[in-house]
């Protein structure tokens, strides 16, 4: 199973404000859908975070996404491993095709792939 980066979800008050404070340290928006905001470094584009005031799309906001090759095979693996699916596999409007899986230790997983 290929990962192409591994994203954590800040709970945030304010993105705005969330983007403004991670900016001093160097940080870009490269994503921003109004409830969820992504920033990453300009030099290593797989160093990233997102601040989300919650997901608008999903019963739970997820503790962190996973973005990886094979989305469908993740899917398969995380079924027949019984893991307890919290989203049922979906492609978004905004390009992505996930699936949230509850961890061992109750945190869910946003697994994604882009379309």
């Amino acid at each position: 199973m290929a990962v192409r980066r591994v994203v954590p979800n800040v709970r945030s008050s304010n993105v705005r404000e969330s983007r403004d404070f991670y900016e001093l340290l160097g940080l870009q928006e490269v994503m921003n859908h109004g409830w969820i905001m992504t920033m990453g470094s300009p030099t290593s584009p797989t160093a990233q975070v997102s601040f989300t005031a919650g997901d608008k799309t999903a019963p739970v906001t997820p503790d962190m996404s996973v973005e990886v090759e094979d989305v469908d095979a993740a899917w398969e693996a995380m079924r027949e491993s019984g893991a307890e699916i919290v989203l049922p596999l979906r492609d978004e409007e905004w390009g992505v095709r996930r699936f949230f899986v509850r961890d061992p230790d109750g945190r869910v997983v946003n697994v994604l792939g882009h379309r």
